[in-house]
């Protein structure tokens, strides 16, 4: 009794993932969605302790927006880690893409954390039973917001962009003064982010710029 050979189906050959273009427009997203939400956020705040109830009360819907606004700029600042440094290929270094990695996970981490307290805020702005004790919450949470964002997240971008141009000098992925422009704002990031609050639209703005290099060079390479 004979039987006919078993035919099996030659096993899938694994493929290369391939960033898309559309995944350099991550930045681009990340750049308007952050400072919207940081203009939303900003608007009125009072430098002090005084009026911070009132400024939340003012601006609730304001910040209630910027707080939906700010995961979905998180997801695009993510993606855009992935976009730059699939550009960096062959050249990458251990030491300056751990630095770069975890300088660009912080500041997702503390903007999102000063995101989260303003969204607490405005949760505990509905009910007020102490008004002498809710004027000190609101203090303490404003204070923690701005610590967040200005001392913190700000000095992690600088240390992200300033890993990303030490990669771009060694290995000339990017045009030189775009890498120079990078430390400059990066030393200013790191010396007046609290000297205005209106700094941190820096960090966006270069981030925009930095994406239209990426766009630019891969439409050149798709012609």
């Amino acid at each position: 009794m004979s039987t006919s050979p078993q035919h099996t189906s030659p096993a899938p050959t694994p493929r290369q993932l391939s960033t898309p273009r559309a995944a350099a427009l991550a930045g681009v997203v990340f750049s308007v969605l952050f400072g919207t939400t940081l203009i939303l956020i900003r608007i009125h705040m009072p430098a002090g302790h005084e009026d911070s109830a009132q400024w939340l009360q003012n601006q609730q819907s304001a910040i209630t927006t910027a707080t939906v606004l700010m995961p979905f700029a998180g997801i695009s600042f993510l993606w855009f880690i992935g976009v730059v440094r699939d550009g960096f290929g062959r050249y990458e270094d251990r030491f300056f893409l751990s630095v770069f990695l975890g300088s660009g996970l912080l500041f997702v981490a503390m903007m999102f954390l000063a995101t989260a307290v303003a969204a607490g805020l405005v949760a505990s702005n509905t009910s007020v039973a102490d008004p002498a004790a809710h004027a000190e919450v609101m203090n303490f949470g404003k204070m923690v917001m701005v610590s967040a964002s200005q001392t913190y997240a700000l000095r992690m971008a600088a240390v992200f962009m300033i890993s990303l141009a030490t990669i771009w000098l060694k290995t000339r992925l990017m045009p030189r003064w775009l890498a120079v422009l990078s430390y400059v704002l990066a030393v200013a990031l790191l010396i007046v982010s609290e000297a205005s609050m209106w700094v941190e639209l820096a960090f966006p703005a270069w981030v925009l710029v930095v994406s239209g290099f990426i766009l630019a060079r891969s439409g050149r390479r798709e012609e």
